[in-house]
């Protein structure tokens, strides 16, 4: 019986996976590094952006030192605010979906997004009460794929891994919420369905996800 619904965000609620790309492109660029579209999407979408900035040098075979990656980091969420000042990011089904599920279960983000992010995002459009909790990527020593994010949300629910679903884009998401024991919805918002193995049932859109699903199919 599942108790309660956790959402990656970037990717699933937000169709801001293209903004961090382009926002951490620009930040590389900087140190005359280059990063195409189809390196991200296949090495680096998923991480936090530590994750994507350290195993980005760790491929390249750069050194970098903790104030580099730092000041990366800080230039990056820069750029990104950027980007996200010019237009709406939220995808049209995020909405119904959220109000939907939120009437069955208690809600709660894990993303690898930072959590000021996410906020400003769900509070511009009116969404950020109907989660209960949200963990953000600065509130964890370990970003996906490790489980710890995962992990915090589902404490912070005063539950158990087996007792919540999450809903995941990635490969490496769905790797963190299976090692913290939750069910998973996987959604093809940016890999095909064969990349996501580690989930229990695959959709195509938000669109699909019911709490009869859920119940149902998903575990």
């Amino acid at each position: 019986m599942i108790r309660a619904v956790v959402f990656d965000f970037d990717g699933v609620l937000a169709d801001t996976e293209r903004l961090h790309l382009v926002a951490l492109r620009d930040t590389l660029a900087t140190r005359g590094w280059t990063l195409s579209d189809e390196d991200y999407c296949t090495h680096y979408l998923g991480y936090d952006d530590r994750g994507c900035v350290t195993e980005f040098a760790r491929r390249q075979g750069v050194s970098l030192d903790d104030e580099l990656v730092q000041d990366l980091l800080r230039n990056k969420a820069r750029r990104y605010a950027d980007l996200f000042d010019r237009g709406q990011v939220l995808y049209p089904t995020a909405r119904p979906c959220i109000e939907r599920l939120a009437a069955e279960f208690p809600l709660a983000i894990a993303s690898g997004s930072l959590r000021g992010e996410i906020e400003r995002i769900l509070d511009a459009n009116g969404l950020r009460g109907f989660f209960r909790h949200i963990t953000g990527a600065d509130d964890v020593i370990e970003g996906k794929p490790a489980p710890e994010s995962y992990q915090k949300a589902v404490a912070a629910l005063n539950l158990s891994g087996a007792d919540a679903l999450a809903i995941e884009d990635s490969p490496w998401g769905l790797q963190s919420a299976r090692g913290a024991g939750l069910h998973t919805i996987g959604i093809t918002t940016s890999y095909q369905a064969a990349m996501l193995t580690d989930a229990n049932h695959v959709v195509n859109s938000l669109d699909e996800i019911t709490p009869q699903l859920i119940q149902a199919r998903a575990v």
